[in-house]
């Protein structure tokens, strides 16, 4: 797999994708605009992407399949804090057909990688719902470990709900906690 910033070409995969999976994204993420899969937006979303990463704000790509560049879905590294922080948070999302066959993971593993080598970050946080069970198991499998319960912590189909969070520390000395 290859993890590469989201190009003006890939709207219509992005599109097809993104609308073949509507019933298993939707449940997990917050409520999608009425322009969401259109061009405009895309385009806008694309520059948003080069900016993000040039300011080093966000490191928001594309995972891309080798064999055939197949488009499996996006992570992004948002929400970059520097100084006594170096932190950052990751989102992320995955085509129905694509999912659980380890894509996931390796795209979490390569990030956070890379967030700890070249972006030099201390910590990289996640959340998602608590009964998001494949969000949890993946991100546990990376290397993750539960650290709590964020009370109304994003608006989801259009209701603030609680959310489990998740940390990868770069020199994490925790050892295995159990999720809760």
């Amino acid at each position: 797999m290859t993890l590469r910033l989201p190009q003006h070409a890939d709207f219509r995969p992005w599109a097809a994708l993104r609308s073949e999976s509507i019933e298993f994204l939707t449940p997990w993420e917050p409520v999608w605009a009425s322009d969401h899969l259109t061009r405009k937006s895309f385009t806008n979303r694309v520059y948003w992407a080069q900016r993000s990463l040039a300011s080093g704000s966000a490191v928001p790509v594309f995972m891309t399949r080798r064999e055939d560049g197949a488009l499996l879905g996006a992570i992004t590294l948002d929400n970059v804090r520097r100084g006594p922080s170096q932190a950052g948070t990751l989102g992320y999302w995955i085509g129905q057909r694509h999912a659980r066959q380890g894509y996931m993971r390796e795209a979490i593993q390569g990030l956070v990688h890379y967030a700890f080598t070249a972006l030099d970050l201390s910590r990289v946080e996640a959340a998602c719902l608590p009964e998001n069970t494949a969000s949890r198991g993946v991100l546990e499998k990376a290397g993750f470990k539960y650290e709590g319960v964020a009370q109304s912590y994003l608006q989801i189909g259009g209701r603030w709900r609680n959310h489990v969070l998740y940390a990868n520390l770069r020199q994490d000395r925790r050892g295995r906690t159990d999720a809760g």
